[in-house]
């Protein structure tokens, strides 16, 4: 009878304990809490330094660059078991500016407590949200303004603005230099991208992950498809790349440009 009671106690006490391990389990996953992703521009493996730092293209062609910026969109975080949570359509358009450091973290609230392992985002926006019309753009269509993102309404917003001076083997006097992807014609050049995170990361009520990507802006001319500033100077005044055939092939490299290169669990 004794052995028999000492059993039955350690058998309670065995459940006892997956019972608390479980509720401690549920508790760590339940709830919301916040997740950032950190755009970290950088030229062809260093960091980006605005104006004074002489970059490199794989055309050999050197850029010193101004200004870069591009809108980010339409996040999308990928949990461990498959599903997705899409984050507010209304909340999910963003600016990051080289030029604002305040920008370069997008500060994601009211995400499920789960265990991400990819991110998705557009570079653009969408055509279905411009085609709501000037009134369905809510805040950010005075924030692009604001940002000079939009050309105008009718042309639409600029998806990446990428500025600043070039030389090449054919052009010895830098000259200026504008990339600015958007619609154009009849493409419209908003693109998606898909990343994978190396770690998870583990969005709590008590944890706030930091996702850092770099963003290689080399690969804006060089990457999938190659781009010659010095090919775009046909008036000898410089290279604006703002329409045409080209626009579509940067694009394309655009999509290349970001990878994950760790994520912080804090």
């Amino acid at each position: 009878m004794k052995n028999l009671l000492y059993k039955a106690l350690a058998v309670l006490a065995l459940s006892a304990t997956f019972t608390a391990c479980s509720n401690d389990d549920n508790e760590a996953i339940s709830g919301t809490g916040s997740l950032g992703l950190e755009f970290d521009n950088s030229f062809n493996g260093n960091d980006l330094i605005l104006d004074t730092q002489a970059n490199t293209t794989a055309s050999n062609e050197v850029l010193k660059i101004s200004s870069i910026k591009y809108i980010i969109s339409n996040v999308v975080l990928t949990k461990e078991d498959g599903t997705t949570f899409t984050y507010p359509k209304s909340e999910s358009y963003f600016i990051v500016d080289e030029a604002n450091a305040d920008s370069h973290v997008l500060d994601l609230k009211n995400v499920p407590a789960a265990n991400y392992t990819k991110v998705t985002f557009g570079i653009g926006v969408d055509k279905a949200q411009w085609d709501l019309g000037i009134t369905g753009q809510g805040d950010f269509y005075a924030t692009a303004q604001d940002a000079k993102m939009m050309w105008n309404w009718s042309a639409g917003y600029k998806f990446v603005a990428f500025e600043g001076t070039f030389t090449s083997p054919t052009v010895t006097t830098a000259l200026p230099f504008m990339v600015h992807t958007g619609q154009t014609g009849t493409d419209y050049n908003y693109t998606t991208v898909t990343l994978d995170l190396p770690t998870n990361a583990l969005v709590r009520t008590t944890i706030t992950p930091d996702v850092h990507i770099i963003t290689d802006l080399s690969k804006i001319l060089n990457s999938t498809n190659t781009i010659k500033l010095s090919d775009n100077n046909a008036t000898g005044t410089g290279a604006m790349i703002m329409g045409g055939t080209n626009l579509p092939l940067i694009t394309a490299n655009v999509a290349t440009m970001f990878t994950v290169d760790h994520v912080h669990n804090d």
